[in-house]
């Protein structure tokens, strides 16, 4: 389970465990906006309100958030399927313009696939190998990442994720 941490403005600006949240809010750098009702940290001698968001006390400067570019983040987008025929085993990336052909390894140009479409399209672009794809490829923006690619979404962090 994470925790939504949120800038001084209530801007969503990352996430961290809950132990973390905990010592922030502890070291009185961060407060609790809100907390899982029915769960508890525990300590030795203390008892504390599991938390599910929290707010740093000072505004943190960020420059723009980028998503970074990995394998399991690919995964994540296309969330865990061929975007060709929609299967989800044997996955790999492909390169929707070929290497061959000048493709570069980017957020717009690698797409989730399954090794026997992958092996299917070979060289080709989509078009050239007559496949459709069930979406373009797109970088998604850090708060978009969040909300709906890291997993389940607690209640709590709807209102700051700008989501219903």
């Amino acid at each position: 389970m994470q925790v939504l941490v949120l800038n001084q403005d209530y801007q969503a600006i990352s996430l961290c465990t809950p132990e973390r949240a905990i010592v922030l809010v502890l070291l009185e750098k961060a407060e609790m906006v809100a907390d899982v009702t029915h769960r508890k940290m525990r300590s030795v001698s203390m008892s504390f309100p599991f938390p599910s968001v929290i707010r740093l006390r000072a505004f943190v400067s960020l420059p723009y958030r980028k998503v970074a570019l990995t394998r399991q983040n690919i995964y994540k987008r296309d969330g865990g399927q061929c975007v060709y025929c929609g299967s989800t085993h044997n996955l790999t990336l492909d390169h929707v313009v070929p290497r061959t052909q000048g493709g570069r390894t980017t957020w717009n140009n690698l797409v989730t696939a399954c090794q026997k479409c992958n092996a299917e399209k070979g060289p080709l672009s989509p078009e050239e190998a007559g496949m459709e794809m069930a979406h373009r490829p797109f970088r998604p923006s850090f708060l978009m990442f969040v909300s709906r690619f890291s997993g389940r979404i607690q209640e709590p962090w709807k209102p700051y994720l700008l989501i219903g």
